[in-house]
């Protein structure tokens, strides 16, 4: 009986956290309420592999849900968010000596290097219900969002480039971040 009590607090604690929380922005500005969203990433680009990326610093992966990120209950206008990623530009060597090679500390350092950091800031569009946060990342460090509740692949799902786009030889912008 008092494992059962043990768990039935254990799960009111945890659900708990799902609910809204109220938080007002601004002095004398009306509350906001804040709900735990999950995280997702989808990565078109051939070729590549995004290692990690973090949206208002909550980080996702690509490939599934990460929960969990903060948005508003509602829409509010001019909803931005700070995307940071680390893309892999090369994921599937062809050359890497096994782990137990004496080479391999080297070859990983030199492979690693070529790693890429960047930042964007994107505006989340206007939705009606949000099912969690959708991150794209598209060509020439671009990156989109959206909150819809429908899968990439349904017809309404607002952001349509397709998947497998190459990378163009000279992006109009550069925006890598240096990191030691």
């Amino acid at each position: 009986m008092q494992g059962r009590w043990k768990t039935i607090l254990l799960l009111a604690f945890l659900l708990s956290g799902c609910g809204p929380v109220e938080i007002t922005d601004k002095p004398g500005g009306e509350p906001v309420s804040y709900v735990a969203a999950n995280l997702l990433g989808y990565n078109p680009m051939a070729g590549t592999n995004i290692n990690w990326f973090s949206v208002n610093g909550y980080r996702g992966r690509t490939g599934g849900f990460t929960c969990c990120v903060s948005l508003p209950e509602k829409w509010q206008p001019h909803m931005k968010v700070a995307v940071e990623w680390e893309v892999n530009p090369n994921p599937f060597p062809k050359d890497i000596p096994r782990y137990s090679d004496p080479k391999y500390d080297a070859y990983m350092k030199k492979y690693k290097a070529n790693f890429r950091q960047y930042k964007a800031v994107a505006t989340i569009p206007e939705y009606k219900e949000s099912c969690g946060l959708q991150v794209h990342f598209l060509p020439c460090r671009q990156v989109k969002v959206t909150a819809t509740c429908h899968g990439v692949e349904h017809p309404d799902h607002p952001i349509k480039e397709p998947f497998d786009l190459p990378e163009p030889a000279r992006c109009l912008t550069e925006n890598p971040l240096k990191t030691t």
